[in-house]
């Protein structure tokens, strides 16, 4: 961090006024929680509040804890090592933990005895890269004779020279030889090139248009874009049509872009300097989901990206919450580039925020701008009359709506084991009374085994287009894993949720939140369960409620114009302002600390020079790294592995 209006931290560690002793660490994904207990001189006033910093031993605050107190002498310190304040990963160094009263260091932080030897069992190794570098965070006790003071480490490590074994079947890698190894040489060779042609393309471009804009006074730019389909998608054109109904297409040029980076790896030259044109023009951009271009392209800093992910709530981790997993994101990443996301609710803002590495601050509760269309009575009751016109046996009957995400790691592989349904007792229970209607994944190729003596009671509608649609008609969602749930929750309407493979899909996947407490509905583990959960009528319906006040801080159809004012026309909320305010000043005031008179010792010193020439080597090597990451669909944090599997009414 750079070194700006030093603020100079006064030294009071010599009077001893207080200890602050870390009796435990504790994990929660990329986040690390620790409680500290302070230990009071006899008379020292603990009535203004404690900092707590993160400090380089070339005197510098590299981060700031979250802090909450518990008691007067009891506080959790809370640090997202993805993102501790400014949208980076923390920076390489060897850090000492300190405790601040305004500009006072009263403390170094020291390890409780009974924690020190548990210490190495807090490290954490988070892979990336295809798993050719990792993220390392680090515990241990200083080397100091007089207290056991904390030591922490963060760096970010790269491969060595140690043979590879295939993480399958343990055997070691082939290595190339000859004109393969040639062959592979050329295409990193040609793909690092094509990055950089494409990078100078987009410089060029921006200073033409940056020079026309400046003298010709031009109406703004804005581009919807998806790099994911080469459909666009429900939020992005919700917010497209909103500003034409609203006349504001007259006062912005609006230009479209839809790619499937994903499914077409090489898109041609024409192509390419038609996109690149595009984002050189825009002077803002709004997407909906990762775009892994932008992995490797870095925006110009007078264009504003906004984030509209398509995803409402659901369980699964994504992005940097899942750091470590397969296909999670590099350190450095599209997500950084975001100026806002959105989000349904204030109180769901840190999913996403951790999602994208950047601040909760940044997450604007808008709702999601494809809901307009979805809470709208009109259009409610239009749907109903025309479902029930294709679907004719589901008029007068209670219907069941079966919908699971795909189990695979990517569209290549996706299924769902339909071995697991009882259809005879399913039969059975609907009865005259009930029709069950089957909406798989669309990523899942084979179709519901219903036989046909079955097809009275039981519907396979995956080709109807929009789950959305068919809330309206359902009596109970039957799912699991599934984000639909956030649109379901709206039609105050039970749910079941069948995880047979809870384990195995929270240790591949990962989830954000707890599964049993945040699912709104009954969990069951066997179809067994699911069938007596039917029979008995045990939806645990009270988590829906709790769910839609947790979720939504608005109910109806006005996200798309929220999104309008809010980020387009720059009215945000004075209360939402004033925290993004607030974070700034926050990030700047820590940034301009000056601990250099303050006690480091010259062993750290000289460690942390040594660190910095390495982490010279390295830098050069920071955005190839993001663009190997980028470049295919089983690396990108929202590649088809790791892609929404909710958005079935995108498909």
């Amino acid at each position: 961090m750079e070194q700006t209006n030093n603020i100079v931290m006064t030294d009071r560690m010599a009077e001893h006024r207080i200890r602050a002793k870390i009796t435990d660490i504790q994990w929660e994904r990329i986040i690390v929680h620790m409680t500290v207990e302070i230990l009071p001189r006899e008379g020292i006033d603990l009535s203004e509040p404690l900092d707590f910093y993160a400090v380089t031993v070339h005197h510098r605050a590299n981060a700031k804890f979250k802090v909450r107190q518990l008691s007067d002498t009891r506080y959790v310190l809370s640090l997202n090592y993805t993102n501790p304040g400014y949208c980076k990963c923390l920076p390489n160094g060897k850090y000492k933990l300190a405790a601040c009263q305004g500009n006072d260091v009263l403390c170094l932080l020291e390890i409780a005895d009974e924690l020190a030897p548990l210490l190495k069992d807090k490290a954490r190794i988070f892979l990336h890269n295809k798993k050719s570098k990792g993220y390392i965070i680090d515990f241990s006790v200083a080397d100091r004779d007089d207290a056991l003071y904390l030591d922490m480490i963060a760096q970010d490590m790269k491969r060595c020279g140690i043979p590879v074994f295939n993480e399958n079947d343990h055997a070691p890698v082939v290595e190339l030889h000859g004109k393969e190894k040639m062959k592979a040489g050329v295409e990193k060779k040609l793909k690092s090139k094509r990055h950089k042609v494409i990078k100078d393309i987009y410089q060029k471009k921006l200073n033409k248009y940056r020079n026309y804009s400046r003298q010709t006074g031009k109406k703004m730019t804005l581009l919807f874009m998806t790099e994911q389909s080469e459909v666009m998608g429900s939020n992005l054109t919700s917010v497209m049509d909103r500003i034409k109904e609203r006349g504001l297409d007259k006062e912005y040029n609006i230009l479209t872009s839809a790619r499937s980076m994903v499914a077409i790896r090489h898109y041609g030259v024409k192509n390419w300097i038609a996109f690149v044109e595009k984002l050189a023009k825009a002077d803002m951009i709004f997407i909906d989901d990762h775009a892994p271009c932008l992995d490797w392209l870095t925006l110009d800093p007078k264009t504003t990206l906004i984030q509209l992910w398509h995803a409402g709530a659901g369980f699964k981790s994504s992005g940097y919450s899942r750091w470590g997993h397969n296909g999670c994101p590099a350190p450095v990443n599209c997500h950084r580039q975001y100026k806002y996301g959105i989000a349904g609710s204030r109180q769901i803002a840190h999913f996403f925020s951790e999602v994208f590495g950047i601040n909760d601050e940044q997450i604007l509760p808008t709702g999601m701008p494809r809901m307009d269309e979805y809470l709208d009575p009109k259009h409610k009751e239009k749907m109903i009359a025309e479902l029930y016109k294709e679907f004719p046996m589901c008029k007068g009957k209670k219907v069941i709506l079966f919908a699971p995400t795909y189990r695979g790691t990517n569209r290549a592989n996706a299924h769902y084991p339909y071995e697991l349904i009882d259809f005879d007792r399913l039969y059975q229970f609907c009865g005259e009374e009930a029709v069950v209607l089957f909406k798989m994944h669309p990523w899942v190729p084979y179709p519901v085994p219903i036989r046909e003596e079955y097809k009275d009671r039981f519907v396979d509608v995956n080709k109807y287009p929009n789950i959305n649609d068919l809330f309206y008609i359902t009596d109970l969602l039957i799912t699991d894993y599934s984000s639909s749930i956030f649109e379901f929750s709206l039609m105050r309407k039970p749910m079941l949720f069948f995880a047979f493979d809870k384990v195995q899909y929270s240790f591949s996947r990962g989830f954000h939140r707890d599964y049993e407490e945040a699912a709104p509905g009954k969990v069951c583990y066997t179809f067994d369960e699911v069938m007596t959960a039917l029979e008995q009528k045990d939806f645990e319906y009270e988590k829906v409620e709790e769910y839609v006040r947790i979720h939504f801080d608005y109910t109806d159809s006005h996200a798309s114009d929220r999104v309008i004012d809010w980020i387009l026309l720059g009215n945000v909320p004075v209360e939402i302002q004033a925290e993004l305010d607030a974070i700034e000043e926050d990030n700047a005031r820590t940034k301009a600390l000056d601990f250099s008179r303050c006690i480091i010792t010259e062993e750290d010193a000289a460690m942390e020079a040594e660190a910095d020439d390495e982490a010279d080597e390295d830098t050069d090597e920071e955005t190839e790294n993001s663009e190997e990451e980028s470049g295919g669909k089983d690396n990108s944090d929202s590649s088809e592995e790791d892609a929404d599997e909710d958005s079935s009414e995108e498909a």
